[in-house]
Formats: C-alpha cells, sequence, structure tokens
C-alpha cells in the first residue's frame, strides 16, 4: 500500500501553486502518490463541500490537504473542518487540534512539527529555556508554543506575543530560542533579540526591491547576523521541512489505517 494524498487547490495563487508544485515534486520523487484536484476561483463553497465529502469516503486517499488561502466567499474554517479527522494530515481539525493541546498529538501541523525537527537536528535543546513565539495563528504561533512547552518534547517556559501584546521588545529580548510568525517583513531585526538567541524564521514575504521581486523572511538576516546564535534562512528554511512533513504525517495515516 502506497501512501496517497488528495490535495485540492482552488483558484491561481501564484504562492499556492508554488507551493502545491514543490509538494507534488518531492511526493513523486518518493515514490507516494498524489493526486491535485484544481478548481476555479469562482466554485460555490457547497461544490468544495462535496468534494471534501467524497474524498472523505474514498479509501484510496490516507490524506487530504486543501491549500490556503481559499477565496472570500468561501468559510475556510468551514471547509477544514469538514475534512475526517483521521484524513486530516496538515493537523488543523478541532478535534486534532485538542489532541495536540492534550499533548496526545494525531497529527501535528507540518510548520510546526517541522521546527521541532530543525532544532532536534541541530541539537537545540529547549529543556528548561525560554521560548517566545510572535504570532498566535493555529497554523504555526499556538501549536509550536504548545510543542515546544509539551514535557515530553520541549518542556520550555513559552510566551506567546501577539499584536495585543505591549512592550514586544521586553518579552522577546529574553528569548533563548525566538520563533517569528508574524507575517511581516524584516520586521524583527538585531534590537528584538539577546546574543545568542537561536532563531526561527517562519515567513515569507513578497517584496520589491531594487526593481526586483525578493522573498524575504520576518526577520532582519543582516541586522541580527552576529548576534543570533543560529537562524533559519528564508526561503529553504522551514518552507522545505513543511513539506518533508506533511509526506511524514501522510505516511503516518497510512499506516493507521492498515492497524486499525
Amino acid at each position: 500500500i502506497t501512501p496517497w494524498l488528495a490535495a485540492v487547490l482552488v483558484g491561481n495563487n501564484p504562492a499556492s501553486e508554488i507551493y502545491v508544485k514543490n509538494k507534488t515534486k518531492k511526493f513523486e520523487a518518493l515514490g507516494l502518490k498524489t493526486d491535485l484536484f484544481r478548481l476555479n476561483e469562482d466554485i460555490s463553497e457547497q461544490e468544495l463541500l462535496s468534494l471534501i465529502d467524497k474524498l472523505n469516503s474514498d479509501a484510496e486517499f490516507h490524506g487530504i490537504l486543501v491549500q490556503l488561502p481559499l477565496p472570500k466567499h468561501i468559510d475556510s474554517e468551514k471547509v477544514l473542518n469538514a475534512i475526517v479527522p483521521t484524513k486530516d494530515v496538515d493537523g488543523f481539525h478541532p478535534e486534532n487540534a485538542g489532541l495536540l493541546s492534550i499533548g496526545k498529538p494525531r497529527f501535528i501541523p507540518c510548520t510546526p512539527k517541522g521546527m521541532m525537527f530543525i532544532l532536534k537536528h541541530f541539537n537545540v535543546d529547549l529543556n528548561g529555556k525560554h521560548v517566545v513565539v510572535i504570532g498566535r495563528s493555529n497554523i504555526v504561533g499556538r501549536p509550536i508554543s504548545i510543542l515546544a512547552s509539551l514535557k515530553e518534547l520541549g518542556n520550555a517556559t513559552v510566551t506567546l506575543c501577539h499584536s495585543g501584546t505591549k512592550d514586544l521588545k521586553y518579552h522577546s529580548k529574553q528569548a533563548d530560542v525566538l520563533v517569528a510568525a508574524l507575517g511581516s517583513p524584516e520586521f524583527v531585526d538585531a534590537s528584538y533579540i539577546k546574543e545568542g538567541a537561536c532563531i526561527l524564521d517562519v515567513g515569507i514575504n513578497r517584496i520589491e526591491r531594487d526593481g526586483k521581486s525578493k522573498i524575504v523572511g520576518d526577520v532582519n538576516q543582516e541586522s541580527v547576523m552576529g548576534v543570533a546564535s543560529s537562524l533559519t534562512p528564508v526561503p529553504k528554511g522551514v518552507g522545505p521541512m513543511t513539506i518533508a512533513c506533511l509526506l511524514r504525517n501522510t505516511t503516518i495515516s497510512c499506516k493507521n489505517r492498515l492497524i486499525n
């Protein structure tokens, strides 16, 4: 049995197109299966939900991924919640989010999961450390704050900052490990970190510089060089690990099907 992912792409968002293409290439390179369901921008919410229902019932597929963002006329939360939890390889369904929150995850969201693998690979021990997360999204900020604090995984003390946080610099400068996931290009500079901090940059922002389009993160790399002990690059930092963990979650779903 080969792990098989159903990827749903609505519209032609350039960033989403690239992301889905990269996912598909990696699945094929490793001998896994993926089918892309490409839908028009003006598809109705009910038509999309009908497709999700069909994929839920199709035993061939072990995982379902709906690429975000969705068009404004479609309720993203309603669509994500329609995916059966055992096929929700993105880990966004409330049931899977709840399991993660009590330390018994079925599927860990791919980006936070990839970040934990990065820290483990480079021997960044979170035990007893102070992790500060800037950004509280359900995709990155909130789940990484849970993972880092879980005794079995990180055992760190975690501060979760957001747009309502007063004196953000005070909190960020306490961080042994700083996670920048706020979606603001090059926002975090040297004035936000303490010397020797490890930084995970989750931002992917397209800006115009010197007449050219460029991808940058939420961290000003030039500014923090020589102050931070380590920094994930953008691009080719956290992004590839997100794809790797999507493959891993799909494989886990396949194995769970065999066991059950």
